[in-house]
């Protein structure tokens, strides 16, 4: 997790700025009592807001404003900057308030900040029972949001996981890392949930979705009646069959429990290797490196990430791994292992006290399917994220829709809560469609890769700026067309690129 100790820029905005400083257009970053402040002009009427994003503290300085709103440089979060409030996700609470006076010519920010306070909101229908299936991104945002949205019915979450819902990506970053506590790790403290009045289920085993008489019935034998349901089921790590893959010492990594069963190996442990090379795979490469392993990566292909990122960016991120004591076996795969050796298709062995298998996921479908809803590689959904039966509604990993002409899963965690915030939005009755890109970022030691947008069957990559440099941005087009962009150091790109890709 990434923190700023950067001294806030700009003027002492207690002392007073010139009204013509403020800009027409943008803000004007400035400070009061060691805090940073942005100062917006919107309709004439000058507001003060906060200048740390309250997600991971980001500079909003450094990032997108646009109709009166400021967007995150680091992972998109946005904020009204008339009232703070945090209008999506990844970020959940506002940007702290202050006073403006204006004396003359002069702008003077007054008082101690203070929380936002929006208008009560009254949904325009009022369901009298919402159930949510799933603890994850997209369930925990579609519940923070309903009751944002001003619901005030029964609100239960069934969620098969032990723990409470948790910031996922970090799962494989610095928590694994260990330079992040786990009380960085909840998405709310326990209190949040009974203040909500979110009734919050934890290990539970969702058994059966009886449409006709709509409930949710537990193994256990708990029944929830609904109005209206989510499914957020998610998906689960596709577990290899091979021999040895059974034991003890390997692990998949999907929830905190997943996490935190690794870190428990790891006391004990000197030597790991990573089944697969994708974004997670390659963090976990990183955390593993930073607590001392031997660390081995077994993958198909000729260049990791190739695939998504192009060869440049593949070998460049390739490359970086090495340089931090990575070994790679490339074009080979598993054959079985002995709880001391892993053995590859060449016959080759690699020691290893653990092993992580990290080769994709598939969507949790079996109790979307079993009530009856239309399934394909995922529940479909329409555009405001229906299913295909009245009052039930899918979001995040379990989701397929349609993206122009493709049908489309996205499995990232930014996009899952902001499908949560929408399905939330539309079980009131506000019919809202999502448009919102897809995007995501990956850490690897001190290197950030921001993306934004989804590239199926891309044909061509445009790559500016210079990756060695760590500036740059690789643009992928399928036939002419612009589909998604990554960028390393170009923050502000990133996000001109994603409001481009929404206006398309």
């Amino acid at each position: 997790m990434a923190h700023t100790d950067t001294p806030p820029a700009g003027p002492d905005l207690v002392k007073g700025v010139a009204l013509a400083s403020v800009p027409a257009e943008g803000v004007l970053a400035g400070h009061v009592d060691g805090s940073p402040v942005l100062l917006s002009r919107l309709q004439d009427a000058i507001f003060a807001v906060s200048g740390a994003c309250t997600h991971y503290g980001a500079a909003l300085a450094e990032g997108l404003v646009v109709d009166g709103e400021v967007h995150c440089p680091w992972h998109h979060a946005c904020f009204s900057l008339r009232t703070g409030q945090a209008l999506k996700a990844p970020a959940f609470a506002a940007l702290k308030t202050w006073r403006v006076d204006i004396v003359g010519d002069t702008v003077f920010v007054r008082d101690a900040p203070g929380e936002t306070k929006p208008e009560p909101a009254r949904p325009r229908t009022n369901p009298d029972r919402i159930v949510i299936v799933g603890g994850g991104a997209a369930g925990f945002a579609a519940a923070e949001r309903l009751r944002g949205l001003g619901f005030s019915g029964s609100l239960t979450m069934l969620s098969a996981d032990d723990a409470a819902p948790c910031d996922r990506p970090n799962l494989s970053k610095d928590y694994l890392a260990g330079t992040a506590s786990e009380d960085w790790i909840p998405l709310q403290p326990a209190e949040f949930y009974r203040d909500q009045r979110i009734d919050l289920r934890l290990a539970c085993d969702v058994a059966r979705i009886d449409t006709a008489s709509r409930d949710v019935r537990t193994r256990a034998g708990e029944r929830f009646a609904y109005d209206t349901l989510l499914i957020a089921t998610g998906a689960e790590p596709v577990r290899l069959q091979l021999p040895g893959f059974e034991l003890p010492n390997v692990f998949t990594l999907r929830s905190l429990a997943d996490a935190r069963g690794i870190i428990a190996a790891t006391a004990s442990a000197r030597s790991a290797v990573l089944i697969g090379a994708g974004f997670i795979g390659l963090e976990v490469a990183d955390s593993l490196r930073q607590r001392g392993l031997d660390v081995h990566v077994v993958a198909r292909d000729a260049i990791p990430m190739e695939k998504v990122l192009g060869r440049e960016l593949g070998d460049f991120l390739t490359r970086l791994h090495r340089e931090h004591g990575v070994t790679f076996h490339l074009q080979r795969a598993p054959a079985g292992f002995d709880g001391r050796l892993v053995t590859l298709d060449d016959g080759t062995t690699i020691a290893a006290d653990m092993v992580i298998a990290g080769v994709g996921v598939r969507p949790r479908i079996e109790l979307a399917a079993s009530a009856g809803l239309t399934v394909d590689n995922g529940v479909l959904v329409d555009g405001q994220l229906r299913t295909s039966v009245p009052d039930i509604y899918a979001a995040g990993d379990v989701a397929r829709f349609r993206d122009g002409a493709d049908l489309i899963r996205v499995e990232h965690w930014v996009h899952a809560e902001r499908q949560g915030q929408n399905v939330a939005a539309n079980m009131l009755g506000y019919q809202h469609a999502f448009d919102d890109v897809p995007f995501f970022w990956s850490h690897h030691y001190d290197l950030d890769i921001r993306y934004v947008g989804h590239a199926i069957g891309w044909d061509e990559v445009r790559l500016e700026g210079s990756i060695e440099a760590r500036d740059c941005t690789a643009r992928y087009f399928r036939k002419g067309t612009l589909l998604a962009a990554a960028s390393i150091g170009r923050d502000l790109e990133n996000l001109a690129i994603e409001a481009e890709l929404r206006r398309k």
